[in-house]
């Protein structure tokens, strides 16, 4: 049987077409889409299109839209074998990695994908993106399950887990990058499927569930020579605030003064949490490599291992949304929940 995909258009460049008198870049109707890429008619699947109005821009993403596009995704599960996500570039890591935690027992693929040009313009890129996106998100197994039953990031060739993912160049092509986890699936000629990185499900017979339950009272402090008591006491002492990601130097190393200690641990002791990402684009923390993230680690601050920033604060989003006990917090901030930290 032929496979049925949806592809839902919520913004960004990929929708854009090129006014030809002004210049200027408008949204299209992306009910035309056949218009704008007929490749799309060689297909021997079914594409429905679910279109967003008006389309947001990446830079407005809430966590309501997330909770919007896990209901549809929900409400269409049972008719469709996959689903194609137009996104803007500059938040898509952190759609991706949310709706990783969101869909529970997924077993269909969902690629998110966009482009840096425009669909209507020569040059684009959006076309390959799209085309590729849709190809991967019907390919079935010799059984008829999912070639790729997560959620993904398809861009310039390269198909990758998308809580795995950081946009990491404005500019070129190939935005998106994952430093700590190896592409899904490589395309060129043929698109070759590296099935021993892809997460399959335990059994593909439990439903799909969503959690749209979300704790956002989390902020991101980033470490930097010359960081201040005065920047810092009024962030940990922020009304309603649960947690931190602190983004250290290196494999999780930050500043020793006493003042800097003290502030973190009054705060843990208060019950704030603290997960540790690094700043560098590769690598993790390892918070028993020096002195100084043993010491982060002696005053109860967590390891956030080699999660992206984008993994950790959607993670952290989720989990404060299931519950509100410490333990419970900082058990499951160390599980690998979606493969979004290498296996522990």
């Amino acid at each position: 049987m032929n496979s049925s995909i949806l592809l839902i258009y919520t913004g960004g460049t990929i929708g854009m077409k090129q006014d030809p008198e002004t210049g200027a870049l408008m949204p299209f109707n992306f009910n035309e889409i056949l218009e704008e890429v007929p490749e799309l008619k060689k297909f021997g699947c079914k594409i429905d299109t679910f279109s967003f109005e008006p389309p947001i821009d990446s830079s407005d993403i809430r966590t309501d839209f997330w909770i919007e596009i896990a209901k549809l995704i929900q409400k269409n599960y049972s008719l469709y074998d996959g689903f194609v996500i137009l996104h803007g570039t500059d938040t898509m890591s952190y759609s991706a990695s949310a709706l990783s935690f969101m869909l529970e027992n997924l077993q269909k693929p969902v690629i998110f994908t966009g482009s840096q040009l425009p669909i209507g313009m020569l040059r684009t890129d959006g076309k390959e993106n799209l085309i590729s996106s849709i190809e991967i998100a019907a390919a079935k197994d010799s059984e008829g399950r999912a070639m790729v039953p997560e959620v993904c990031i398809y861009f310039e060739s390269q198909l990758y887990r998308g809580n795995r993912t950081t946009k990491y160049n404005a500019e070129n092509f190939r935005a998106f990058r994952s430093a700590n986890y190896p592409v899904l699936a490589e395309i060129g000629i043929h698109i070759k499927y590296n099935n021993a990185y892809i997460r399959y499900p335990e059994t593909f017979s439990n439903e799909l569930s969503i959690k749209t339950d979300l704790g956002t009272s989390v902020v991101i402090l980033k470490i930097f020579p010359g960081i201040s008591r005065e920047i810092i006491e009024p962030i940990l002492n922020i009304n309603g605030l649960k947690a931190i990601i602190l983004e250290t130097y290196g494999s999780g190393n930050a500043p020793t003064a006493k003042w800097f200690i003290d502030l973190l641990k009054n705060a843990i002791d208060r019950g704030l949490i603290i997960l540790n990402v690094t700043q560098c684009h590769a690598g993790k923390v390892d918070m028993d490599a020096y002195s100084t993230g043993i010491l982060l680690k002696k005053i109860g601050v967590i390891s956030g291992f080699d999660s992206t920033t984008e993994a950790a604060l959607t993670k952290l989003f989720f989990i404060l949304g299931q519950t509100d006990d410490n333990q419970n917090i900082k058990r499951m901030l160390q599980k690998n929940l979606r493969g979004e930290i290498s296996n522990i």
